[in-house]
């Protein structure tokens, strides 16, 4: 990448057959759609994607599939998170010999009993560091229940040479990106947000040039984004209080569900199957989902049909 990636960097979800199997040819409608839908990145592999419900092999298999699909249309940034360090090391190499832009990863975590200390989380960063060229995003998620303070995101942002990129999605994000910037200063290359937009304007007031949502929205979102960007407080408001209500029963009600659910609806893939133990979202919140989705003539809705 020659410029910083800013803008909406959306997750791209792993589609089933309605007996469980990966939909190679889904995967590839997905992309498509996605790149369609205007986004400035993609990413794959991550927890929207169902990662921790993929083997090792299905893992490889979409990576390849994935990165061969979009074949540099849009920068594409994979997820490569696991507990072990060699593991890890690994698949950001892996990822990076296919023609990955970026790599994000969470620390190592595996419950609340197996967590490194700092010096152990610094260590597995600075182990991917150097094994790639390519840069690296730290995703800080409550979903690891790791804590990474702001002067724990700095060290990593100045002494590891590829970190410099950050999603955070922990509470009051805002706070906690606007103090991460100011204390790393130049080296704090995209600061990003996450959990589907819900917290983007003060995300973006916070100074965020980015966000990491589902693939649900992102031609909504986008501008968003731009518009702040550009100095257009007001028009970035108005766009996303109208797409609020959406983003708030993605992230309250239906989770990773929403996007294959309104893909499957549009015609992108032919199922939104997601593995046990979990189960599909209720007919309340589908209906819901799929009215919320057509009052904003969302692009996955149609995208098939």
């Amino acid at each position: 990448m020659k410029e910083p990636l800013k803008g909406i960097l959306p997750v791209a979800p792993t589609p089933f057959h309605a007996d469980g199997r990966i939909d190679e040819d889904g995967m590839r409608r997905v992309l498509d759609c996605m790149v369609d839908q205007g986004v400035d990145a993609i990413c794959i592999l991550a927890n929207y994607s169902e990662q921790f419900l993929l083997s090792d092999e299905e893992r490889a298999t979409l990576m390849r599939v994935s990165l061969e699909r979009v074949d540099g249309r849009v920068p594409v940034i994979v997820t490569v998170s696991h507990f072990s360090t060699d593991i890890v090391v690994g698949r950001a190499k892996a990822a990076e010999a296919q023609g990955a832009a970026m790599v994000m990863m969470m620390p190592p975590y595996h419950g609340v009993g197996l967590v490194p200390a700092e010096a152990g989380i610094l260590e597995h960063f600075r182990a991917v560091s150097d094994a790639i060229t390519i840069p690296i995003m730290v995703q800080d998620a409550p979903l690891s229940g790791v804590s990474l303070p702001v002067p724990t995101l700095v060290r990593m942002a100045r002494e590891i040479e590829n970190v410099s990129y950050f999603k955070i999605e922990t509470p009051f994000a805002a706070d906690k990106l606007a103090a991460l910037i100011e204390a790393g200063g130049d080296h704090i290359v995209g600061p990003f947000d996450g959990e589907e937009a819900v917290t983007l304007l003060a995300d973006l007031d916070a100074g965020c040039t980015g966000t990491m949502t589902s693939a649900l929205q992102p031609e909504m979102i986008r501008p968003i984004v731009t518009d702040f960007l550009a100095g257009n407080g007001e028009a970035a408001l108005d766009r996303w209080k109208l797409c609020l209500p959406l983003i708030n029963h993605e992230n309250r009600q239906c989770g990773l569900r929403a996007t294959k659910t309104v893909m499957m609806e549009g015609g992108v893939i032919g199922s939104d199957y997601v593995r046990h133990p979990l189960k599909p979202m209720s007919a309340r919140t589908r209906e819901r989902l799929i009215q919320l989705a057509r009052d904003l003539d969302l692009i996955a809705l149609r995208w098939g049909k």
